[in-house]
């Protein structure tokens, strides 16, 4: 049975249904069956069905189709549904020819599809970024149609994405070490809105390649003017940053299963507040400053009571920061100490040294803490 792009419904949080849309792997994977079918038969399916890793069976309308002697093109316009992704709407063009006797299943890089030039993803360096599972999905196409025909699977896939290049700009690719355009992606197939795996699965790769590189210091930041902070402190390559946004748990959970030396964290005063408070993601739609936590703080410093009842009434964090700041109390560098706490617990007894930046919102550094191990600060050694 197939799947029409509006079938794909999920309700958020306020029950507004949200429509799911498509990787640019299942955009990618369904152009290549159209292509090649029309290879093999002078026809082009339109529209195509494809099956995904969990069974769904998509079909995809083509926006294009061109069969020539030695080899067909299809295309097709990724739909992401109302997610904000940055490749909805982009024309996914595949070219299909048959290759040497023998060759198998080749994938090239079109325009606007990125190579890679650093170790540690997936895909090997010099490869096209193509990703495993659109590789498999493709890969299962071909081996299909050829075997249905009788022929071998020798065939050569190029990927194209009109203005990739543009695109990936604004993606983490040029950090990971793709350049040249954007990747195929995708693990199911589906892409479902606002769900932040793609943002946490980025986060994941940047510290593969910082491993693979052999970069022991990296750096999660929840903002830029926080990661211009990080970065001039510690003098650290575009690489060793990573886009950790509000993500803190995902980033400190994948380090506590392949860490490094070193990782700081950076953040303005609010976001790390949540971070001391506990709090693994520091959106602001999914965990608040609590005020009374930090009047609580403003009493281990020695505020005076009426500086305590403001803090219990503050509309911000900024607000309290600033009235500690007035009468000279450290709120930031308490804050700073208890966020190291909170994010070594989460590593746990490994050998990462961790540290704190806090910063204002001008980028103004409000707290610095020393680099410690979790078995460090347990022992009970200074954070600065």
């Amino acid at each position: 049975m197939s799947d029409s792009m509006t079938d794909h419904l999920e309700n958020s949080e306020n029950g507004t249904a949200l429509r799911r849309g498509w990787t640019t792997g299942a955009c990618a994977t369904a152009a290549t069956k159209a292509a090649l079918t029309a290879l093999i038969s002078g026809e082009f399916p339109d529209p195509v069905v494809i099956t995904l890793p969990k069974g769904q069976q998509p079909a995809f309308a083509l926006t294009h189709e061109s069969l020539q002697k030695d080899h067909a093109e299809a295309s097709i316009i990724k739909d992401a549904g109302d997610d904000p992704d940055v490749t909805h709407g982009a024309l996914i063009t595949v070219k299909v020819a048959f290759g040497e006797a023998g060759c198998g299943i080749v994938f090239r890089a079109g325009d606007g599809v990125g190579t890679v030039t650093r170790p540690g993803l997936p895909i090997g360096v010099g490869e096209p970024a193509i990703n495993p599972v659109p590789r498999a999905l493709m890969t299962q196409v071909v081996n299909s149609l050829a075997a249905a025909h009788d022929l071998q699977p020798d065939v050569e896939i190029t990927i194209s994405v009109r203005n990739g290049e543009k695109l990936a700009a604004k993606t983490w690719n040029p950090r990971l070490g793709i350049v040249g355009g954007l990747s195929i992606l995708g693990t199911t197939g589906i892409v479902v809105p606002f769900s932040c795996s793609a943002w946490i699965h980025s986060i994941h790769r940047g510290v593969d390649v910082c491993i693979a590189e052999g970069q022991t210091h990296v750096a999660g930041s929840t903002g830029s003017t926080s990661e211009r902070v990080v970065q001039g402190l510690y003098d650290l390559p575009d690489f060793a940053m990573l886009d950790m946004g509000d993500f803190v748990g995902g980033m400190l959970k994948y380090l506590r299963k392949n860490p490094v030396a070193r990782v700081t964290i950076g953040g303005g005063f609010a976001k790390i507040s949540k971070l001391a408070q506990g709090a693994m993601d520091l959106h602001s739609g999914r965990s608040q400053v609590d005020f009374e936590w930090m009047a609580e703080r403003l009493q281990r410093l020695g505020a005076d009571a009426s500086l305590i009842e403001r803090a219990h009434t503050a509309n911000t964090a900024l607000e309290i920061l600033q009235e500690a700041q007035k009468v000279g109390l450290d709120i930031a560098g308490l804050i700073a100490s208890e966020a190291q706490a909170k994010a070594l617990a989460l590593l746990g007894d490994g050998p990462i040294a961790l540290d704190i930046i806090v910063i204002d919102r001008a980028g103004t550094l409000l707290a610095q803490t020393e680099p410690l191990t979790f078995e460090q600060h347990s022992a009970g050694s200074p954070s600065g």
